[in-house]
């Protein structure tokens, strides 16, 4: 289910609707012919209404409702029951189902995304914030009643935060947690470590230690943290070095006195076909400059024309060497 979909404008007057009807179905003394063509024609007049009915019929088994409450469902006497007592029992039936279905209901909703190798993808949450997915890229988005959280299992994404104190936006990666305090960031992780760099606000980082105590850090706008299993240290950067590590939002890679180690590294986050520096003795040549993500051609002419070094293609390779 998306992020989309998870709450509709008059949701609750259409679940209170399709309790009265799962009720209606299983309690009442007779259901007719005619009534289940009313629920038919009910049901088919938006995909709302058979979604609405089908978690009021999901809350109804879960909470295994159905078995309990068939003992207030009139048995045919030999004379008819007094009208109270069977409305008595419907009641009964719609209230016992309503709390379990709002109960159901509030349950947190959870939502995976990923994108492939190359690929951007852009995330627009209910309340307006966004999130911005970078290459091969996986989170999980978990909402609930208090709380808004991300689980970022891989890769990197830049978070554009409307600030809620009563609905924190928490970004958790391994043993770390992001709170968000007003913020414009972005996560980036690789496994062993992970990198939080605060464009706009505030924010705080939490770090679980190997003794169980949480350790928090606060960022302010133009820090860069790092944080490891043990440790978070704090740089600080220029506005023009946050935004060229953040050109990625544009397709753009920027390189200042990068090693060459490294740049391949790098463009190998957005491209399948892979560049090998297969000559240790050249990986500390140093490249600067812009390159679209895509462009590998212009890191092949670099090596090749610039540095002289020998470059060989290959199906799903790139060898550089001397």
């Amino acid at each position: 289910m998306s992020e989309s979909q998870q709450q509709l404008p008059g949701a609750r007057t259409l679940q209170e609707r399709a309790i009265k009807w799962v009720v209606d179905r299983h309690v009442a003394e007779s259901w007719t012919e005619h009534n289940q063509n009313e629920l038919d024609a009910w049901l088919k007049e938006s995909p709302a209404h058979f979604v609405a009915y089908w978690r009021a019929k999901d809350s109804w088994n879960r909470t295994e409702l159905l078995g309990a409450l068939r003992s207030l469902r009139p048995v045919r006497p030999q004379r008819q029951r007094p009208q109270w007592t069977r409305r008595a029992a419907v009641a009964a039936a719609a209230l016992l189902l309503g709390v379990a279905a709002m109960v159901y209901l509030s349950k947190p909703t959870e939502t995976r995304y990923a994108t492939a190798i190359g690929s951007r993808q852009t995330l627009t949450l209910r309340d307006g914030s966004q999130i911005e997915m970078n290459t091969a890229t996986a989170l999980r988005i978990e909402t609930s009643g208090n709380q808004r959280s991300v689980t970022l299992e891989r890769g990197e994404a830049y978070f554009r935060i409307k600030h809620n104190s009563k609905r924190p936006f928490v970004v958790t990666v391994a043993n770390h947690r992001i709170v968000d305090l007003g913020t414009e960031f972005s996560v980036r992780t690789d496994g062993s470590r992970t990198h939080v760099s605060l464009v706009e606000g505030l924010a705080r980082i939490d770090n679980l230690g190997a003794d169980g105590k949480a350790r928090s850090t606060l960022l302010k706008p133009g820090d860069v943290a790092v944080a490891t299993a043990r440790s978070v240290s704090v740089s600080k950067e220029t506005q023009p070095q946050l935004a060229n590590q953040l050109a990625w939002r544009r397709g753009i890679l920027v390189f200042d006195n990068t090693a060459l180690a490294d740049v391949a590294a790098e463009f190998n986050r957005y491209n399948d076909k892979k560049i090998v520096i297969a000559d240790q003795a050249v990986a500390h040549l140093r490249i600067m400059g812009s390159f679209q993500a895509n462009d590998l051609q212009a890191v092949t002419n670099i090596a090749r024309e610039v540095f002289k070094l020998r470059v060989m293609q290959k199906r799903d390779e790139i060898l550089i060497s001397h």
